[in-house]
């Protein structure tokens, strides 16, 4: 007896065509699911329809598209217990290498219809669910001014380009972290709140990695006195992704926690899982093993591994 799943899909995700993509998909799962395909539009999006399938009780929920679109989709499956399958076909794809799932449609595809599934952390900023990152002033300036034609035309570059432009304006804000056990005040450039990041999220980085199921969250604090610093701080933070050790500099601060509270004066942009939702104040929380995902049965053993050697080892503020 075939599964019950519901397929939302975003048709103008990604560069490739989106036709083709739909077929590859249906080629794969339809044998083995009872497939409910929902398409995204400017009016609905993936959150609305997967509440759609929560209510249908659905076995399962399907999403294939960017990453905003996965974790609107992610979003409503919290607490639910229903398995989100991913199959990116966005810009970044952030969700997907974050928990080492194959980002071509065909392995995506496999990884879901082999079964393996396990709990994830997820969060919630100012009440609003988060399963990737937080992130106050340049890292929202950066997706703010990162446009769709950009994007489609250049991918990943597009970020790149948008990030070196707000380097001109790159000013610092006074910042308040308030957490369940101390108070940090700060005049930071930027601030990164991760649940979830891949090595290329390169400003949530300070901590030595970012682990998805630890039932906490990475902050991260960078605060350069100028444009060179900040490109050394960048450059520094892609090699602790790649040699998964903590940042060791003094314009880089990082905790881990559960809870924290980020007040800024000035009011700074935020950007949750690749939107904006809005300005500072924000308070975000983490949702220990609040996100069912079917994943690759190899990275469930070394996300095992990760978090037996991590386990006992305590990381402070720089």
């Amino acid at each position: 007896m075939t599964r019950s799943a519901c397929l939302i899909f975003n048709p103008v995700a990604g560069q490739g065509n989106a036709e083709q993509d739909l077929a590859t998909i249906k080629s794969i799962l339809e044998p083995e699911f009872d497939l409910d395909i929902q398409f995204t539009t400017e009016e609905v999006d993936g959150g609305e329809l997967a509440r759609k399938a929560v209510e249908n009780q659905v076995e399962a929920v399907i999403a294939s598209g960017g990453d905003g679109t996965i974790s609107a989709v992610a979003g409503a499956l919290l607490e639910t217990n229903i398995p989100l399958g991913a199959i990116a076909r966005g810009t970044a794809n952030a969700f997907a290498n974050a928990l080492d799932i194959p980002d071509t449609i065909e392995a995506a595809c496999q990884v879901i219809v082999n079964g393996a599934t396990r709990k994830v952390d997820a969060g919630l900023c100012n009440g609003k669910p988060m399963v990737l990152l937080a992130g106050i002033g340049f890292e929202a300036e950066t997706v703010e001014n990162a446009d769709r034609q950009t994007k489609n035309r250049l991918g990943m570059l597009a970020y790149v380009l948008s990030g070196i432009k707000q380097l001109k304006d790159f000013e610092k804000f006074d910042t308040v972290l308030e957490t369940d056990d101390k108070i940090i005040k700060v005049k930071a450039n930027a601030i990164t709140i991760a649940n979830a990041a891949p090595p290329t999220s390169i400003l949530a980085q300070g901590t030595a990695e970012v682990i998805y199921d630890d039932g906490l969250l990475d902050v991260t604090i960078i605060t350069p006195e100028n444009r060179a610093s900040a490109i050394a701080i960048s450059y520094h933070l892609l090699q602790t992704a790649s040699n998964e050790e903590a940042a060791e500099r003094d314009d880089i601060g990082y905790l881990r926690t559960k809870w924290v509270k980020v007040t800024t004066e000035p009011p700074q942009k935020v950007v949750v899982d690749g939107e904006l939702i809005g300005e500072t104040p924000i308070e975000v929380k983490c949702i220990p093993g609040g996100l069912t995902v079917f994943a690759p049965t190899e990275a469930i053993a070394q996300v095992e591994e990760k978090l037996e050697h991590l386990s006992g080892i305590e990381i402070e503020q720089k």
